[in-house]
């Protein structure tokens, strides 16, 4: 006997033994056998991290685990991952672990952790979930080895932690289901079993960017019967939850060769209205435990059908509630009479025939009886909208009555009894023709508010007319920071505005008594994040991006910046961002502006491209208040009267929206009506009166005085102009930037006769009348700034010039008679005086002691005839350049 429980003490070892080693034998078998299934049958990548196998804790059967599977698809969703899961655990008999490696296994139990499962179809219809080949190849391997991976003959299975998802780019749809937890008991194989399963998820569905449900709780007990010969499921005893709400159903499903056949109808057990409340998403129902109802409400329907390629089930769902009421506790008001009478069928079993009936939709918030219908056919193409409303509901009751969450509080009285027909690419084509209007609405003390406007809208009153094609604006009063408008006109896409992403369009007649123009706008801030904080880079006005009509504005004032505009009349033109403007005019400056152009935020900074038409402005006052033509002109504040200009110019707006100087370019004609000059405050007019002093710049003849100037880059050029001083022409040119640096020269033509007394002695011993008629430039080189400018003129050189002008005319006089005759003639000329004296270089302030014409004259006509009676005795004297500096 000792020997014998020896000998079964070595088996046992022995066995225990083999129990470790196999895995380490069986692992690189398995490894070979997914390779060869995913290699034979599998479009696609599948990769994992480990296999395991163990025998020790799953004895007598062996337990396989892959550790991060992934299948990743190819062309045309290359790169894309198909699905993924953490850890997939397979459980069999030992005894398949000795099968060939080209032999099926057979898997008794699968669970999987993290099992994530996406599928897609694209726009062209391709599906990426179609991974398993198709060809005669492997058809005729399958014929041979029947299988090369796995067989099932499952009893349990589990999903843990899971999700799915359904992205259908052809119909606009998706469908997720995530937090899934499912397991299911029962046997597989065999004739006919029963399945035993419960199923936890969230579930969210979209069509079109419209969600009908938005993770919904979905709870489901189902006991199954399964007929695997017949591919038949029958629900015997199921119960499931959407959200709240108990739906109890009943039916079977059978895979059939032309596709699914169902046969499944359900209801609500409960028939209590609070059952209604609970398919509302959490976020929006709250906690509907507390909530008193009254009335019931009932839902039930037959699904019964072959879903295939061509055809759905027939459909009959029906929604009704009579009589009932629901408060939450927390809130004043209650929502009584609540009616519903809604259905989805389809009666054919063509997709193209499924409708809703929505034939009552009825409710009452305090005394505001609220009734509504709708009918809606072809939801798989051009959807079919017919629909009715009528009632009145005050927009404060909403959240007194139901605790949803706003951005912002509405109020306001809503009356309406609209009759609306139209199918839904009318509305995305603007095909008015199709939309057919009928009725009125009206809003009273209706605040709005909106990221699209600055400022919150007043609606004291609205009325719309609703007709085919076109809503009527009767009347519109509102206000809006310090604006107050009124308004009347037409929209043409009111229902796109509302049902989809188009723009609103009309035509608007507009007048107000006060119109800030910031008020219409939204600041556009952009931040950027750091490691500790967030701060603004940017901030402009913007347009409303979904404005898309034209304005026939009339404003008494008109608020622009500083400026206050009065009578402000003309057309705008408003799309994408872009206000264009055609003959606005608008008195300002005791004078009148027009204006036309464009304005366009639709970049990061707006942008201006306009032409401006001045008539009779006070010159002092526009001056002085506006930027732009101080920086265009910074003289002409020293002139008193009117102007007439027009400018064409561009570039960029501040975040005030006024120009921005630094990047405005463009061109300006300028005429002056008025004679009448102001030097006290003009640094520079003093300066060039105390080097010219033959010229009164207060008499300076302005008469039909035009000028032409450009501007590019800070920088404005000013083309030459003439001025006159009773008989002396004066032409102005230069340039100028928008700091206020000069660069300008003034020419002036300068008759001999205002050069002081000794030229004019001249001038009457020469007794030549040719000689009366002799002028010389002076050049006045302005630099520096406006407010303290440098000054050079050439009036000594220009006096020099003169002289040897009338020594020269002298000198021909009295060729032939000898050299002491022409040295006696010009002695006589010069009264004498041969003395030769230094030209004058000196350089003098505008506030320094005026050195007069007659002294610079005097120098240069010495300095002349001194060097010409010298002969050739050499000269001492250096001769400079004059320079008269301011």
């Amino acid at each position: 006997m000792k020997k014998f429980l020896k000998i079964i003490g070595v088996v046992l070892l022995i066995f225990i033994a083999i129990l470790i080693a196999i895995p380490f034998v069986l692992e690189s078998k398995i490894d070979t056998i997914v390779q060869n299934y995913a290699d034979h049958n599998l479009d696609a990548d599948l990769t994992f991290d480990d296999i395991s196998l163990s025998l020790i804790s799953s004895f007598p059967k062996a337990e396989v685990s892959v550790d991060n599977l992934k299948i990743v698809n190819r062309a045309p969703f290359e790169g894309e991952t198909l699905a993924t899961a953490k850890s997939l655990s397979f459980e069999l008999g030992v005894m398949q672990l000795l099968k060939g490696t080209e032999e099926p296994l057979e898997v008794n139990e699968i669970i999987a952790n993290e099992l994530l499962l996406v599928l897609k179809t694209n726009k062209t219809g391709a599906v990426n979930y179609d991974i398993v080949k198709e060809n005669e190849a492997d058809a005729a391997t399958q014929n041979t080895t029947n299988s090369t991976g796995f067989s099932f003959d499952i009893d349990n299975y589990e999903i843990n932690n899971s999700a799915f998802t359904y992205i259908d780019d052809t119909s606009n749809t998706t469908f997720y289901l995530t937090e899934i937890n499912h397991y299911g008991k029962g046997i597989f194989s065999g004739g006919k079993s029963e399945l035993d399963t419960n199923t936890e998820a969230n579930i969210t569905f979209a069509m079109d960017s419209t969600e009908y449900l938005s993770n919904n709780s979905l709870k489901l007990d189902a006991l199954i019967d399964m007929d695997l010969e017949q591919q038949k499921y029958t629900f015997k005893e199921n119960k499931g939850y959407i959200n709240a709400l108990p739906i109890e159903f009943e039916g079977f499903v059978q895979i059939v060769e032309a596709g699914q056949q169902i046969d499944i109808s359900f209801k609500n057990p409960e028939a209590s209205f609070k059952d209604f409340l609970a398919v509302i998403p959490k976020a929006y129902a709250k906690n509907i435990e507390n909530v008193s109802t009254t009335g019931n409400f009932t839902i039930n329907g037959i699904i019964k059908g072959l879903i295939s390629e061509e055809t759905i089930p027939t459909l009959d769902i029906n929604m009704k509630s009579e009589n009932a009421s629901f408060k939450f506790p927390d809130l004043p008001k209650s929502v009584r009479n609540i009616s519903i009478d809604a259905s989805v069928k389809n009666t054919t079993g063509n997709v193209d025939d499924t409708y809703v009936d929505i034939d009552k939709l009825n409710f009452q918030v305090d005394e505001d009886v609220f009734k509504s219908e709708a009918h809606i056919k072809n939801l798989t193409k051009n959807i079919l909208v017919d629909a009715k409303l009528d009632g009145v509901l005050n927009l404060a009751n909403i959240t007194k009555a139901y605790p949803i969450e706003l951005e912002n509080e509405l109020s306001g009285v809503l009356r309406g009894n609209v009759n609306t027909s139209f199918d839904m690419d009318a509305i995305e084509t603007n095909a008015y023709q199709r939309i057919k209007n009928t009725g009125s609405v009206s809003i009273s003390d209706f605040i709005f508010s909106s990221e699209a406007i600055a400022n919150p809208i007043q609606i004291n009153k609205a009325d719309l007319t609703f007709k085919p094609g076109t809503v009527s604006l009767n009347s519109f009063d509102a206000l809006t920071g310090k604006s107050d408008f009124s308004a009347t006109g037409t929209i043409n896409n009111l229902l796109g505005f509302l049902l989809s992403d188009k723009n609103l369009q009309g035509n608007f007649n507009v007048n107000s008594n006060t119109f800030a123009l910031s008020d219409f706008m939204v600041e556009d801030e952009t931040t950027t994040e750091t490691s500790t904080q967030t701060t603004s880079e940017a901030e402009s006005l913007k347009i409303p991006e979904f404005l898309e009509c034209t304005i026939t504005a009339n404003a008494k004032t008109v608020i622009y910046d500083n400026l206050n505009l009065k009578n402000v009349k003309g057309t705008l033109y408003i799309k994408d961002q872009n206000a264009n403007l055609q003959n606005m005019t608008t008195a300002i400056f005791d004078g009148q502006l027009g204006i036309s152009g464009n304005v366009s935020t639709k970049a990061a900074k707006p942008t201006f491209d306009m032409k401006l038409g001045m008539q009779n402005f006070d010159i002092s006052q526009s001056f002085k208040d506006l930027e732009m033509l101080k920086a265009l002109a910074p003289i002409a504040k020293v002139l008193q009267g009117k102007l007439n200009s027009t400018i064409d110019i561009s570039g960029f707006l501040d975040s005030s929206f006024s120009p921005d100087l630094s990047t405005i370019s463009g061109s300006a004609i300028a005429s002056i009506l008025t004679n009448k000059i102001n030097t006290e405050n003009s640094p520079l007019l003093s300066g060039l009166d105390s080097k010219l002093d033959f010229i009164d710049f207060d008499e300076l003849d302005l008469k039909d005085l035009t000028t032409n100037l450009s501007f590019e880059n800070g920088q404005v050029s000013v083309k030459p102009f003439t001025l006159n001083y009773k008989d002396i022409p004066i032409v102005v040119s230069g340039s100028h930037s928008f700091s206020n640096t000069m660069n300008y020269n003034a020419v002036l033509q300068v008759p001999a006769k205002y050069l002081g007394s000794e030229v004019n002695r001249l001038i009457g011993k020469i007794n030549d009348n040719e000689v009366n008629k002799i002028t010389i430039p002076v050049t006045a080189n302005i630099g520096g700034t406006f407010t303290s400018p440098n000054i050079k003129t050439d009036l000594t050189s220009g006096v020099s010039n003169l002289t040897k002008q009338l020594i020269e005319i002298e000198k021909q006089k009295l060729i032939g008679k000898g050299k002491d005759k022409i040295k006696d003639a010009l002695g006589g000329l010069l009264g004498g005086n041969t003395t030769t004296t230094k030209t004058d270089s000196t350089t003098t302030k505008a506030d320094t002691t005026k050195q007069s014409t007659e002294d610079k004259v005097k120098e240069g006509v010495s300095g002349i005839l001194g060097g010409l009676l010298g002969g050739k005795k050499k000269s001492t004297n250096k001769k400079t350049t004059d320079s008269i500096k301011n």
